[in-house]
């Protein structure tokens, strides 16, 4: 779970952020926020609201050590695209306080993240998402996506804007499924079920409010 959290850290929003290999120590504020944006991740995919909250405060803390506002903006960037990822919509008002500050690159993101990207700013965007970033997009571009936590993103972006098909739907299930991941896995199950609802599918609508049960620990009311 730490390797992946840091992927989605390190590939589409905290470039150059963690230390490697043989170059010397990196300071205490990159070591802190580093290890507080993995625990964060981790803590927001479980749903463990405390935990989420206690460490994005760590890990914002350390990196406004460092007066740079393009840091700063991609901690916030990466709390955004996790909301996404379990579709959560809500204004992201902690990047746009940075905004004007921000470098292009992460403008590009957060535009993306709203699903508002520009054109002539996909080529900014991080490789895995740039094909979903397309105004012609669908399911097929997210296909290609490896990383488990980038994909989820995509499928965010790809609902948000309208282009979620059945099958976006349940390529995001099965990828929150098998990572272990509550929040999004409950967010998904929920778009489907209000889907199978809305075309009266009512045993599978059934279904997945039962499979939603099992998921937050509750029990399922008998059919």
């Amino acid at each position: 779970m730490k390797r992946l959290a840091w992927m989605l850290v390190a590939s589409a929003v905290l470039f150059g952020l963690a230390a490697c290999g043989s170059k010397p120590k990196a300071p205490e504020w990159r070591m802190n926020a580093h290890g507080a944006l993995e625990r964060y991740v981790e803590a927001f995919m479980a749903a463990d609201t405390r935990v989420e909250a206690a460490e994005f405060v760590r890990a914002r803390e350390a990196l406004t050590r460092t007066g740079d506002a393009g840091l700063v903006a991609r901690a916030e960037l990466t709390r955004c695209a996790l909301r996404v990822a379990s579709l959560s919509f809500e204004p992201c008002v902690g990047f746009d306080a940075l905004r004007p500050d921000a470098p292009a690159p992460e403008r590009a993101y957060g535009d993306y993240l709203t699903g508002q990207a520009l054109p002539r700013d996909i080529g900014l965007l991080p490789p895995a998402h740039r094909a979903v970033a397309a105004p012609s997009a669908d399911g097929n571009a997210l296909q290609a996506i490896a990383d488990p936590l980038t994909r989820l993103v995509a499928a965010g972006v790809l609902f948000e804007t309208g282009r979620a098909s059945p099958a976006v739907l349940q390529l995001a299930v099965d990828t929150a499924s098998a990572q272990g991941w509550r929040r999004p896995l409950l967010a998904w199950l929920g778009a489907q079920a209000r889907r199978a609802e809305l075309a009266g599918v009512t045993q599978e609508a059934e279904r997945l409010r039962r499979r939603m049960a099992l998921v937050g620990g509750t029990p399922a009311s008998a059919p």
